[in-house]
Order: C-alpha cells, then sequence, then structure tokens
C-alpha cells in the first residue's frame, strides 16, 4: 500500500533537493554588496523621517483574513448551482445549514465588532 504513494516522495524530494540547490546557488554566486543606502527604506527618493517600518492596527488584518474567509465560503455556492437540480431537496437542505452556519458566523463577527471601522 506504501508503494503507491512512492512516485508523490520521490517528487516531493526531488522538488525540495531543487529548491535548495538553486536557493543555494543564488547564495553562492549572487551579488551581495549591501550599503547603508540600499538598506534604508524607499520613500519616493526621499530621505526617510523616522523608522522604515510603522506598526498596523491588527483591525487591518483582522477585516482581510474575514473577506478572505466569508469569500472563499462564498465560492462553494456556485458549484452547488451547477448540479442543483441533480441534488435535489437533500440540495438544498445541506445548503441551508451551510448558509445557517456562515449566518451564524457573520453575526458573531458583527456583534463582537470586526466589522466596525473607525
Amino acid at each position: 500500500m506504501l508503494l503507491e504513494y512512492l512516485p508523490i516522495a520521490v517528487l516531493l524530494i526531488l522538488a525540495l533537493l531543487l529548491a535548495g540547490i538553486v536557493i543555494a546557488l543564488g547564495h553562492m554566486f549572487g551579488p551581495r554588496h549591501p550599503t547603508e543606502r540600499k538598506s534604508m527604506p524607499y520613500e519616493s527618493g526621499m530621505r526617510p523621517i523616522g523608522p522604515g517600518t510603522r506598526r498596523m492596527p491588527v483591525h487591518f488584518y483582522l477585516v482581510a483574513v474575514l473577506f478572505i474567509l466569508f469569500d472563499i465560503e462564498v465560492m462553494f455556492f456556485l458549484p452547488w448551482a451547477v448540479i442543483y437540480k441533480k441534488l435535489g431537496v437533500f440540495g438544498l437542505v445541506e445548503m441551508l445549514i451551510f448558509i445557517a452556519i456562515l449566518g451564524v458566523g457573520y453575526v458573531y463577527v458583527w456583534k463582537m465588532g470586526a466589522l466596525e471601522w473607525e
């Protein structure tokens, strides 16, 4: 039974080996001339004022992750709509359960204040 997975293991090992070789060659032969000017953050050709990195509020990341989460879940509607007639009532009930779970998650996120923009 494990013999069936041998081609996948060989492919994975070859891919990791090739990636390691390419990265090692880049470090060995690639140009590296770090200077203070090259390590400065670029801001429209002007000298930066203050640190090059700023702390971002977590709220931006939370909104982005929630958008991706709900967007991916909504993508399940298309395959369901394509084969809706084949699924019949069972498919309709399953999709209603799925929508209810999405709704509960949406209401939870809404009540926790994650969708409020300040």
